[in-house]
């Protein structure tokens, strides 16, 4: 995986995850999409803090957003919000 080295996804609010998805510019429906097993209610709670993901699945959401991201943008989100 090709992740932010700074990153844990254990560390990620639903905040930072929602703006994740948004500044790499994709939409829940995309990321059901794009990761097997994923469905798009799984984006939406976690987003909304009302359930967590496993730890294999967060870093699959992570590695997606993060092709589209700095490293430096997704270290920012995530430790501002």
């Amino acid at each position: 995986m090709n992740l932010p080295e700074a990153v844990d996804v254990a560390d990620i609010s639903p905040l930072a995850w929602r703006l994740l998805r948004t500044a790499a510019d994709y939409d829940q429906r995309a990321v059901e999409r794009e990761i097997d097993d994923l469905m798009q209610a799984h984006v939406s709670m976690l987003e909304s803090g009302s359930r967590g993901l496993s730890r294999s699945r967060r870093a699959a959401l992570l590695e997606l957003y993060s092709a589209e991201l700095s490293d430096e943008q997704v270290e920012v989100l995530v430790e501002h919000f």
